[in-house]
């Protein structure tokens, strides 16, 4: 397909961008019990993994939000609020995650979101003497996952200041992405593949020097492509994770009028549909069907707004 000439967010527009995080964020505050993990979540290890990963997804992007220092005092207070919670409430200050490690000793879940919390400075003993135990067995490092989920335990591992359990470079290797395959076969899946290892590769967005070249160009020869294409599906999640990847590149496009389509999607009350419409019935339903799509919302207008101000675009 042609994709038409794209037009920068500018520094004056820069306020649609910031509004749809801001909106974001004031759903996400809004609605935080919904994250709150029940009896019947808890009774198993596999339940418990489910409910943990909009747990962990609200950790890494209130942490995007509070890094990159762009929203204002008032969203930076919120996100730090957020956070809070999740570690002091959600996660009962790490033992939930070191409940889970006892029983599930393999599964990388309590390393993945107890990374974003070391991180922030804080700790969790026990949990950090049997990650220890697990990652001295042969089992870690033999344990079979897609490529780009094994990117997301490296990365975690370097925030805890651990030992690699392999080679990061060797692992970027075998992703899609970084097999540069032909790029008219990025199905859904595969797209968030792409997303995916994007995130890890630069830290959810922090160093967007660690893409290697061959990889950068490729991207910004094609994302624009797959953006275009998925605006037009409506798919407002995975569009909002393309937006993310573009501000994850040395040289952004930050899309004009891509932005203008995804703020035209958001509800009124901040939420963002995962695809075409809002769902509508039970809040707790609608919520398990909105959370991701509205994080990614805040995690995009956050990279983008970062991106504007800084200068930082093709």
């Amino acid at each position: 397909m042609t994709v038409p000439a794209a037009s920068m967010v500018s520094p004056a527009s820069a306020a649609l961008v910031h509004g749809v995080g801001d909106r974001a964020l004031t759903w996400i505050d809004a609605h935080r019990d919904h994250f709150r993990l029940t009896p019947e979540d808890r009774a198993t290890g596999s339940a418990m993994i489910e409910r943990l990963k909009p747990i962990g997804e609200l950790a890494v992007n209130m942490q995007v939000l509070f890094r990159e220092g762009v929203a204002g005092s008032r969203q930076r207070t919120r996100a730090g609020q957020l956070l809070d919670f999740t570690w002091r409430e959600l996660l009962d200050g790490g033992n939930v995650l070191a409940a889970l490690q006892h029983d599930e000793p393999h599964s990388p879940v309590p390393l993945e979101v107890y990374a974003h919390f070391h991180e922030l400075g804080h700790r969790h003993p026990g949990l950090e003497a049997a990650l220890e135990a697990a990652r001295r067995t042969t089992t870690w490092t033999t344990l079979e996952m897609v490529p780009n989920r094994r990117l997301g335990v490296l990365n975690a591992e370097r925030k805890l200041g651990l030992a690699p359990s392999a080679d990061f470079d060797q692992a970027l290797e075998r992703t899609w992405l970084g097999q540069l395959p032909e790029p008219w076969t990025v199905q859904l899946h595969i797209a968030y593949d792409i997303t995916h290892t994007v995130f890890h590769l630069t830290d959810w967005g922090e160093a967007p020097d660690r893409i290697p070249p061959a990889i950068a160009d490729y991207l910004s020869r094609y994302l624009p492509a797959w953006m275009e294409d998925w605006a037009e599906l409506e798919h407002w999640d995975l569009l909002g994770e393309l937006l993310i990847v573009d501000a994850c590149l040395p040289r952004p496009t930050l899309d004009a009028r891509l932005w203008q389509r995804y703020a035209a999607a958001q509800a009124a009350n901040g939420a963002m549909p995962i695809h075409h419409a809002m769902p509508q019935g039970d809040a707790a339903e609608v919520f398990d069907q909105v959370h991701h799509p509205t994080l990614v919302a805040a995690f995009a207008s956050a990279m983008a707004t970062s991106r504007v101000l800084s200068g930082d675009a093709r």
